[in-house]
Order: structure tokens, then sequence, then C-alpha cells
């Protein structure tokens, strides 16, 4: 039964495929359309990215800062090491501010980590 689940599978994703290579062999020619299958990539890309990024992290603040860095020197047109150097710097950067601006405690409040619960071990 498995297999039959794991061809089933193969085959839909085959025909997500295929099909539109089959159906649609000539040059789209509807101006919307073409820009909307343009723009998809992009926003399938984003869709993934942008979670991933706010909740790398464990302060929110870091990813708000590297977001903005990134997308600073990505409108600027930044070589991609140059993006990925600055995004861990004002990450680290604004990781220490938050946790010197209001103390420690306001650093671990703002996290909801709780260092005197039973669950911490200091190891």
């Amino acid at each position: 039964m498995k297999w039959l689940f794991i061809g089933a599978m193969a085959l839909v994703t085959y025909l997500i495929r295929a099909l539109p290579l089959t159906i649609f062999q000539g040059k789209i020619k509807n101006k919307w359309l073409r820009s909307f299958l343009y723009y998809v990539p992009y926003a399938c890309l984003s869709a993934m990215t942008f979670p991933a990024i706010f909740f790398a992290t464990q302060s929110v603040w870091s990813a708000v800062a590297g977001v903005a860095v990134a997308l600073l020197l990505a409108f600027f047109n930044r070589s991609l090491i140059t993006v990925f150097l600055f995004i861990t710097r004002s990450a680290h950067w604004a990781v220490r501010t938050a946790a010197s601006a209001g103390g420690f405690s306001f650093f671990l409040v703002f996290n909801h980590i709780d260092y005197n619960s039973s669950n911490y071990s200091n190891k």
C-alpha cells in the first residue's frame, strides 16, 4: 500500500510539471499572464525564506536588523558576500544593543526565557 501512495505522488508531481509543457507549446501572448508568471518564483522564494529568517534567531530584533540591512544593500546592488557580512554584523549588533539597552533582564523577558525555572540547567 505504501508503494501505491509513493507512485501516486510521483505521478501527480510529474503531471503538474509535464502538462503545462505539453498544453502551452506556443508563446504566451497575454501580457497580464506573462507578468503574473514572471513574479511567481520570486513570490514563492519570499514566502519560504522570510518565515525562516524571522524564526532563525531567538531575537526578533536581530532578524529585523538583518532583513533591513539585506534589503538596503540589495537596493544598492551590492554583492552577496557584502550582504552576508553586513547582515551578520548588524544582527550581532542588534542583539547586543537590545541586551544592554534595558539590562540583561529586558533581553530575557523579551525572548520569553526563564532562567530561573527548573528546566534550565547550567551545564
